[in-house]
């Protein structure tokens, strides 16, 4: 399968102007990435300019801080779920993994998957691993399980890093195929976009002024 289909081509920036959203999902189609992943004010734009495409729709929740509560988190997927999005990525209170909270952290995730499931949405959770140890990461893992969530992703790419090959593979080693794993942040090159699917991420997380790069990376190796 061709790079591209693993994207899920961030459209993230906060300054970003209609204009130049509509440019980045243009791109992104364009590569064929499997997903935009856009701003919650950037739906129903990207659900319209997606439309008949092979590209997807995937939005933001929390992001990129994951400090609401529980019932905050549950409000926004009950509003970002029936708007034709096909996944929504949540970011996790890591505060809260870091101080032990897990039944909190929990509560915030099931809170989320229950809206989404209601309309067939996928969701994935973001750690910000850069801020977890191996075991919170573990643990982590383990509590996206139970709630049911679809896949585990390393960062929101807002953090001081993205992912790593050490948090990866934490994270695959605990999935153990239970769920699905998501490197995204600071993935910037066809080699290390390869690397990531090579050891079994189902989705990778792009800049999406990195997309294009990366699939002439592609077509470069494969000369």
């Amino acid at each position: 399968m061709k790079i591209s289909r693993y994207f899920d081509s961030a459209i993230l920036k906060p300054n970003m102007t209609e204009d130049e959203v509509k440019q980045a999902i243009k791109d992104c189609i364009a590569c064929d990435s499997y997903t935009v992943c856009v701003r919650p004010c950037d739906i129903a734009l990207a659900v319209e300019m997606c439309k008949g495409t092979n590209t997807k729709v995937s939005c933001v929740l929390d992001f990129p801080h994951g400090d609401s509560t529980a019932e905050g988190k549950a409000a926004l997927a009950e509003l970002y779920a029936p708007t034709g999005v096909a996944e929504i990525d949540m970011v996790m209170n890591y505060g809260y993994a870091r101080s032990g909270k897990w039944d909190e952290v929990k509560r915030g995730i099931e809170g989320v998957v229950k809206a989404a499931k209601k309309h067939g949405v996928g969701v994935k959770v973001i750690f910000e691993t850069c801020e977890l140890t191996e075991e919170e990461i573990r643990r982590g893992t383990e509590i996206c399980i139970e709630a049911g969530a679809d896949f585990v992703k390393t960062s929101t790419g807002f953090a001081a890093s993205g992912a790593s090959e050490e948090a990866v593979t934490t994270m695959l080693d605990e999935a153990k195929g239970r769920i699905k794993v998501k490197p995204s942040g600071g993935i910037r090159n066809y080699e290390t976009a390869k690397k990531y699917v090579d050891m079994g991420a189902s989705r990778l997380g792009i800049g999406f002024g990195t997309a294009l790069k990366i699939c002439e990376g592609e077509k470069e190796a494969e000369k």
